[in-house]
């Protein structure tokens, strides 16, 4: 097979191709809004400049030297917020917020203290060239700078505890209309989501979380035969989920938690109104108890198996012999055993039967019927 061939067949590469595109817009995107805040500043900087020279009668070598500090100022006060902004790719909304929290909370309590030292320098009747107003004024800048940083050390370090001060502030994703699915890796890798999405079941769009992605990919890299198989069975489901046009499929960037896939799933669910699809039943029941509303697909498919009470008739390929030779065994859809008494002679052939008894066993459902007349 030819490396073109080995490209097309790896079913990772859309996600690639996509992944790359995603981040080419967004780097010219950063770009575009770097160059023109450097724009802005400079035309900061330059514009006291301009302003005093067309109305000045000093040489333009003085005005020069007055304004040239304040510029070089603003231009590196400018390049350490670019570089501060670089050296930082990955920010997150929260931390954004408990900075700008804290820097809020900070400047009220300096302002209060900073009041405080100006009523003690006017009781002590101190002029504007007493030393000590000098040194009180020092320290009422370097308190307010020092609040300033407690403060936004406190809410960054506590940020997780902000319902306890604030319980009835929350900030979260308002999701309008169909609330979106979130699907994790069992039930991509279960395979039947892509025959419920091609029947138009399903109305919501469906939401693959980056760390779902990233776990089908370690495993189809896994040494172990069977991860393996799963991972690349995964990874072309999802494939072929987002090339089919019934069903929405997006891929939701989202770093996991240190805990685990299972618990980033819960905690994004919980945080942006999203549903969880799987066929876990753990994480199913770990989500009723956080009240997060998961959804598993095995629950859909007990529901809608066929019902097989006494009496009911239905149609069944005969497939083989059963314990004894007159009998013949078939299967339903879903997989459960039917035994037909006296249909030994129809194997191969497709009969109409009635259902006589369903036995629930430790393997599974059992159904005996018997030919039709």
């Amino acid at each position: 097979m030819s490396e073109s061939g080995k490209i097309k067949a790896d079913p990772l590469a859309p996600f690639q191709l996509e992944q790359l595109r995603e981040a080419s817009s967004r780097r010219l995107v950063v770009l575009t809004v770097r160059l023109l805040f450097v724009s802005f500043m400079f035309v900061v900087a330059v514009l006291p400049f301009v302003a005093t020279a067309s109305g000045s009668q000093k040489p333009i070598e003085l005005v020069i030297v007055d304004h040239l500090g304040p510029a070089i100022a603003t231009m590196a006060f400018a390049a350490i917020i670019l570089i501060i902004d670089i050296l930082t790719p990955k920010k997150r909304l929260s931390a954004v917020f408990g900075i700008y929290l804290g820097l809020v909370a900070g400047l009220f309590a300096a302002l209060a203290v900073g009041l405080l030292i100006d009523l003690i320098a006017d009781s002590w009747g101190l002029s504007s060239g007493d030393t000590a107003l000098q040194y009180l004024t020092l320290l009422k800048m370097a308190t307010g700078i020092t609040l300033c940083y407690l403060a936004i050390s406190i809410v960054i370090t506590t940020k997780d505890d902000l319902r306890l001060v604030l319980p009835y502030v929350e900030f979260s994703r308002q999701v309008r209309g169909v609330r979106p699915l979130l699907v994790d890796t069992s039930i991509i890798i279960d395979g039947r989501i892509e025959q419920l999405a091609s029947s138009r079941f399903i109305d919501a769009p469906l939401i693959v979380p980056q760390f779902v992605i990233d776990e089908l990919h370690i495993l189809s890299d896994s040494h172990d035969k069977l991860k393996r198989a799963r991972g690349k069975r995964g990874l072309s489901i999802l494939a072929n989920l987002r090339s089919a046009k019934d069903v929405v499929v997006t891929v939701e960037a989202t770093e996991p938690t240190d805990k685990g896939v299972d618990r980033a799933l819960l905690s994004l669910a919980e945080s942006s109104g999203y549903r969880v699809l799987t066929t876990d039943s753990n994480l199913e029941k770990i989500g009723l108890i956080e009240g997060v509303q998961v959804l598993n697909l095995n629950n859909l498919s007990h529901a809608v198996r066929m019902q097989a009470v006494p009496g009911a008739e239905f149609e069944i390929e005969i497939m083989k012999h059963g314990e004894a030779e007159s009998q013949g065994v078939g299967y339903l859809p879903d997989g459960t055993m039917v035994v037909i008494e006296e249909a030994g002679q129809f194997i191969g052939s497709t009969i109409r039967i009635t259902v006589n008894n369903a036995l629930q066993t430790s393997a599974g459902r059992m159904i005996f019927a018997s030919p039709s007349d």
